[in-house]
């Protein structure tokens, strides 16, 4: 019981930061620029075209974090959030190093751990997974 309920809450805050950030670059939301905005500052980076990038990687955000968060097709989610924050790793935060206090992969790499590690131990019973699947 302890351990499906704190599958759940990891997932519910993981997942649901996770597709803010996505509706933040897809729509503006939260705060965020909307594609046109983030997809400028992509360009600014070398990310081209800056608008579509945007886009996939807002969809991944999104898309992932909700998967996620409802522990639905988590291996899924969980690769669609790995694969966002490789992508901010290798164009944004590696060449700063670890920390995270100096623009670094440390929180990138945190996250990278925890979608990796529920998609091995499994979303658990609280979860649209074990819902429809078990």
């Amino acid at each position: 019981m302890n351990m499906e309920l704190g599958l759940l809450i990891l997932r519910l805050v993981v997942g649901l930061s996770f597709a803010a950030h996505g509706a933040q670059k897809l729509f503006g939301w939260f705060g965020g620029y909307g594609p046109k905005g983030t997809g400028g500052w992509m360009e600014s980076i070398g990310i081209k075209p800056g608008v579509t990038m945007a886009v996939l990687a807002g969809l991944m955000e999104f898309v992932g974090g909700l998967l996620f968060a409802a522990g639905f097709l988590t291996i899924l989610g969980a690769a669609l959030i790995i694969l966002a924050m490789l992508g901010a790793i290798v164009k944004v935060h590696g060449q700063n190093g670890y920390w995270a206090t100096a623009n670094g992969y440390e929180l990138n790499l945190l996250i990278i751990a925890v979608a990796l590690a529920v998609a091995l131990m499994g979303a658990g019973a609280y979860s649209l997974d074990a819902v429809i699947f078990n």
